[in-house]
This record gives structure tokens, C-alpha cells and sequence, in this order.
């Protein structure tokens, strides 16, 4: 049908179910569904991710830290997909981990930066380019003396970009949007638009029960 999709697996079954089925559409042998309904011959492809563990978690003083099951690689890659910049690692210098432009870069570190350390990266990114710093601290009094960095402190630097080790993400919806009333209907208005007004107004809410028409009125016959 030419769609691009995504599906969500949990469990082992991803590996011992999922991902042979999807083989064997693609290569055609698989006649289950609607393959030999539809007179499925194969093709197509797919890409298959693993889910990282969560980046943030608290130490056993309740302090948001960064995830002791992420190494460096890790840790700067997820950085720079939450900071809007591309990971692409230079070998020749080590503070080059990704860009957002020609001149615009990214350094990701746990570690304290000291003002000499941060002296040196300062020269090294020069007057016509720029670089972000997320590491663990910066040691120096007076960080707007290096015009060409902006240092941001880890965890707090992305603490803002998502929710973190939870296990349920469920979306909360509280409270909808009530319904405007409308102007009294005119006994001339047509039929169909005055049920209309009359079934929203028993509708409130959707999370809220509808007060049974007997008791709006007045008839009540005690308790059901």
C-alpha cells in the first residue's frame, strides 16, 4: 500500500516473532494475513531500533544524574539529539562531538571543566566559530569571558527535554475544553438543531456522568 509505519514492541517476542514475520514478508514467503489474499510477492524493508535505557536517573540521595549504563559515546549522542545538533565526532579534535551549522558545534562531558582546560578550547574554537559545553561542571568565576562558548551544566541541561525514568507515560487529560453555550433556540428553528443543543447539554464532560433525566426533572424515584 506504499505506507511508512512504525510499530512498538516490548518483550522477547519482538525478536522470536516480530522481526522473522517481517523477513519473511518482505522476502515473500510468508502467506498468513492477508499475503495470499492480495497475491503478496515480497519487498519492502524495515529499520530496527533498540530503545536506550533512560538518560536521567536519581542516585540514592533522590539527585537527578546522568545513567551510569550510558558510556561517553552515548551520553554525547543522546545530548546532541536533545539539543537540536547532529553527532558527528571529529578525530582531529576531541571538543568537536556534533553541529547545528558550519560554525556552530557541540562538546558533551560528565566531567569538571577547569578554567584552563576551558582557556585552551576557547582558543582552539577561535573567534569565527562557536561551541556549546554540556558537562558535568565548569570551573571558572566569570564564564561570559569566553565570548566563543556557552557552558551548560549536566544533568541540568536537559532535565527540561522530556519526562524521565517512569513507567508509565500515559497521557493525563484532566479536564476538556467545556462546551460554549448557545442562544436560546427560536421554536421556529429546525427540529434536528434543537435535539442537537439538547443532547450537548447533558454532556458536560466526557470524564463527567450525564445527570439521569428523571432527577433533572424532578421525578426522582429514590435510590437505584
Amino acid at each position: 500500500m506504499g505506507r511508512r509505519w512504525i510499530m512498538i514492541e516490548m518483550g522477547e517476542h519482538c525478536h522470536t516473532h516480530i522481526i522473522p514475520r517481517m523477513k519473511k514478508v518482505i522476502d515473500g514467503t510468508d502467506q498468513g494475513g492477508i499475503s495470499k489474499a492480495v497475491g503478496w510477492k515480497g519487498g519492502g524493508g524495515f529499520r530496527y531500533y533498540r530503545l536506550a535505557p533512560t538518560l536521567i536517573k536519581k542516585d540514592a540521595w533522590g539527585n537527578e544524574v546522568i545513567n551510569p549504563q550510558f558510556n561517553p559515546e552515548m551520553v554525547a549522542e543522546a545530548v546532541c539529539k536533545l539539543e537540536g545538533f547532529t553527532y558527528a565526532p571529529s578525530e582531529s579534535e576531541f571538543w568537536r562531538q556534533g553541529q547545528s551549522t558550519e560554525n556552530d558545534f557541540i562538546y558533551v562531558t560528565t566531567q569538571a571543566l577547569s578554567a584552563e582546560q576551558l582557556e585552551r578550547i576557547s582558543e582552539e574554537v577561535g573567534p569565527k566559530r562557536s561551541l556549546l559545553i554540556c558537562c558535568g561542571a565548569f570551573k571558572v568565576k566569570d564564564p561570559e569571558r569566553f565570548t566563543n562558548l556557552t557552558l551548560k551544566k549536566l544533568p541540568k541541561a536537559v532535565l527540561d527535554k522530556a519526562e524521565w525514568d517512569k513507567d508509565d507515560y500515559s497521557l493525563q487529560i484532566s479536564q476538556l475544553p467545556l462546551v460554549e453555550e448557545e442562544p436560546e433556540e427560536d421554536e421556529e428553528a429546525p427540529a434536528p438543531k434543537r435535539a442537537a443543543k439538547a443532547k450537548d447539554a447533558g454532556q458536560a464532560s466526557l470524564f463527567e456522568a450525564a445527570e439521569p433525566e428523571a432527577k433533572k426533572k424532578g421525578k426522582g424515584r429514590g435510590k437505584a
